[in-house]
């Protein structure tokens, strides 16, 4: 393994935890390799003329250094200078971990950096749609050691939320109740996450668009009596509605694949949205679209019953299905 010292690790990138994450696990190698190294964390912003030198000099009291120096696009003009000034000739006994928070303030520094043969990037940008969160817990559950199903990351991101760090914690605590061997489906998942508010909404909006109606009305009141927010169950109605309505107006002869990176939904609900879709057509679609769009206006303008308002979206979206 190449050494860290005399070299900078540069993470860039939107992903605030994964960032977080990258940057420990950096020190983690740096204190690995020279248990006795200091590590000096600064943010860029804060820098004054000529401190970066001191924070980049070989220590006096240990044989190497580390710097870690978050906010980079932050840095004020004058220590840009010196930062490449040290990039060009850097010490062989300090390492340096630098950690740029993604967008355009600081590209200039960054399209500099890139260029140095001593610097290596690592990108970490949040996942932008459903499926991309559930590749990215499939990833997690696979370096922890086990192994999860499509259904089951995507139920995973539904209970969850898109937020990563609890979607790890989630991910540890499902591997560390796994059965060695045993993959992670989608009823394990529900045993453990599967009262959160979001996966309710979800099966509400599949028994609308399936034209189950009991189930779907049994649920929402199950949601109100639980004290779910109504916009959650608006929220996941309008996604349905709008993916089946991707699915209609998509070219025809597309591979399921496509379909998923067109729509944005994970590739095996392409199959389900297929049999929903045979009860649809486009007036169909708009009319519920417009149904729910009232439905959120009504319970996040505070309707004198919220409940009532949920419970008549979901018939009048019911009724826009071809019998």
């Amino acid at each position: 393994m190449a050494s860290a010292f005399g070299k900078i690790l540069l993470i860039t990138g939107n992903a605030e935890f994964l960032a977080d994450r990258t940057r420990a696990k950096a020190v983690k190698v740096v204190t690995g390799e020279q248990p006795e190294v200091e590590v000096a964390m600064s943010t860029a912003s804060g820098l004054q003329p000529g401190e970066l030198a001191g924070l980049t000099s070989p220590s006096l009291f240990s044989d190497a250094s580390a710097l870690v120096l978050t906010e980079l696009q932050d840095l004020p003009e004058v220590a840009q200078k010196e930062l490449l000034a040290y990039v060009a000739a850097p010490s062989p006994d300090v390492a340096v971990i630098l950690v740029h928070s993604g967008g355009q303030k600081g590209k200039g520094l960054l399209d500099k950096l890139r260029k140095e043969s001593v610097v290596t990037e690592v990108k970490v940008e949040q996942p932008k749609y459903e499926r991309d969160f559930a590749k990215w817990v499939y990833t997690e559950v696979r370096d922890l050691g086990a192994r999860i199903d499509e259904e089951a990351a995507t139920l995973l991101v539904a209970s969850i939320g898109q937020d990563l760090r609890a979607l790890a914690g989630a991910a540890d605590q499902l591997v560390a109740n796994l059965e060695k061997g045993t993959e992670i489906s989608a009823s394990l998942v529900r045993q453990y996450f599967g009262g959160r508010a979001d996966v309710r909404g979800y099966e509400i909006a599949d028994a609308t668009l399936n034209g189950q109606i009991n189930v779907a009305l049994e649920q929402a009141r199950w949601a109100e009596s639980a004290k779910v927010a109504p916009v959650l169950i608006t929220s996941a109605l309008a996604t349905g509605l709008r993916s089946l309505a991707k699915l209609a107006g998509a070219p025809e002869g597309m591979r399921d694949n496509d379909l998923a990176a067109h729509i944005g939904a994970p590739p095996f609900k392409i199959r389900t949205m297929r049999s929903q879709l045979r009860s649809w057509d486009q007036a169909g679609l708009a009319a519920a679209i417009s149904a729910v769009a009232q439905a959120d206006l009504d319970v996040k303008g505070g309707a004198a019953d919220p409940a009532f308002a949920v419970e008549r979206m979901v018939l009048q979206v019911a009724a826009q299905r071809r019998r």
